[in-house]
């Protein structure tokens, strides 16, 4: 077998000036200041035949044709197939909106993407790619299991469906044993944060990656984070307030499991790779009239006053905070499709990118948008040794939710352009491209 090499590098993509933090409606969230920098950083991987490339980036979303310039950039300069490309967000929702959505058209504080920003972050995504390509070396990696579980629980019910394991995998020169790279991830979203914070930050992936690196890899070694399906997880159940204090704990609370389990890791210098791919054609999911969908409005504004006036837990109120949130993004989207105006979102998600990155016994399946946990779980179940990264390569313009929760309703069944069966078909493509792999 030839020689395994990996390099790694690092850009930093924090905004030069004040810029609308994306993630919250009704609050003109825009930075006064930065309390952690957001970072690019790439991961490039060769052995010897096959290359692959992973970019994990500090922002909330990228999209389907974000990802498709900065893939095929790369491509004409390092000669890497872009298929063979992952970019990922981390979906932090206190860095700058690069993605516009329909669900906020009627929101008058939230403006319209920066393509000043946009333009710059794309290029240091692509600076982030060369410097890890160029400084490729003889290497070896190997991969753990941590335990985030502490860190948040499923959004909806603190007792429902989550997946707490944090695959670790640690890349590092073959002769010196130097780390090269350290690459998670955690299906949680790194919400601790929240609508009164107006500082540009990571969230709780930062805090951590600034522990394992403190501890660990030492400062600068790059440090991938890449979101796993988290449509339905979030730390709103388990902090004891959204604040800077918070969320610094609770991401050390990640870097130390992440921490804990990197000198155990054996690692290998004879790795091979694969890449397996396939677009699928996602449902959509029926729109309500706008008049269902101003009624559910008002239902769900009673509900949030009743809760309120009820004096209740703060989970709770908040619980109904988004429902009501939600469902004045399904009156703006049940309006949308009355003119007409969906197509074209349709038309950006589709058809949906199925990815398969294969490290030698551990498997990286990438989804697009923001998927249920429960999907992930179904895979993993069915394919050892197998973790899914989520927001890759795309958006979906909202989340791909269960049947169950398109039953029950609320904030993240009814923002979705695409139906539950969606996620039943990534998870049928993903096993069969594992298939192929093997």
């Amino acid at each position: 077998m030839a020689t395994f090499i990996a390099g790694a590098a690092v850009t930093d993509i924090t905004p030069a000036g004040s810029q609308f933090l994306f993630g919250y409606p009704h609050v003109p969230r825009y930075s006064t200041g930065v309390h952690d920098r957001l970072y690019s950083a790439a991961l490039y991987l060769c052995d010897g035949v096959t290359q692959v490339m992973f970019i994990a980036n500090d922002i909330i979303f990228v999209s389907k044709t974000m990802a498709e310039r900065i893939r095929a950039e790369i491509h004409a300069r390092t000669g890497i197939p872009a298929g063979h490309i992952m970019v990922t967000a981390t979906h932090t929702h206190s860095a700058p909106k690069t993605v516009d959505y329909i669900s906020n058209a009627d929101d008058p504080v939230v403006p319209p993407v920066d393509e000043d920003y946009v333009r710059f972050f794309e290029a240091r995504m692509v600076e982030a790619a060369l410097g890890a390509f160029r400084d490729a070396q003889p290497a070896e990696a190997g991969l753990a299991v941590a335990n985030g579980k502490g860190v948040g629980t499923n959004r909806r019910d603190p007792a429902g469906p989550a997946d707490p394991e944090v695959p670790v995998l640690m890349v590092r020169q073959a002769e010196k044993g130097a780390p090269l790279a350290c690459m998670v991830v955690y299906s949680m979203h790194p919400t601790v944060l929240r609508e009164d914070s107006w500082v540009v930050s990571a969230d709780f992936p930062g805090a951590a990656r600034a522990f394992v690196q403190r501890e660990v890899l030492g400062d600068g070694c790059p440090f991938l984070y890449h979101s796993g399906p988290a449509g339905n997880q979030s730390p709103r159940h388990v902090v004891k307030e959204n604040s800077i204090a918070e969320m610094e704990r609770v991401g050390s609370m990640l870097g130390q499991a992440i921490a804990a389990v990197i000198p155990g890791i054996g690692y290998r210098a004879e790795l091979s790779l694969g890449v397996a791919r396939r677009f699928v054609d996602l449902p959509r999911r029926a729109s309500p009239s706008l008049s269902e969908a101003e009624h559910e409005l008002r239902r769900a504004a009673e509900r949030l006053a009743a809760l309120r006036h009820a004096g209740v837990a703060r989970q709770q109120i908040r619980k109904a905070e988004v429902d009501w949130f939600g469902a004045e993004e399904v009156v703006t989207m049940a309006r949308a499709a009355q003119e007409g105006l969906l197509e074209s979102f349709y038309a950006a998600g589709r058809p949906a990118e199925v990815q398969v990155i294969r490290i030698g016994p551990w498997s990286f399946v990438g989804w697009p948008g923001e998927v249920f946990v429960e999907y992930a779980l179904a895979l993993k179940a069915q394919a050892p040794d197998t973790f899914v990264i989520s927001l890759a390569n795309g958006e979906l313009q909202g989340y791909i939710a269960t049947e169950a929760a398109a039953i029950e309703g609320g904030y993240e069944a009814s923002n979705a352009l695409f139906a539950p069966a969606s996620g039943q078909l990534l998870v049928s493509a993903a096993l069969q491209l594992l298939g192929e792999l093997e």
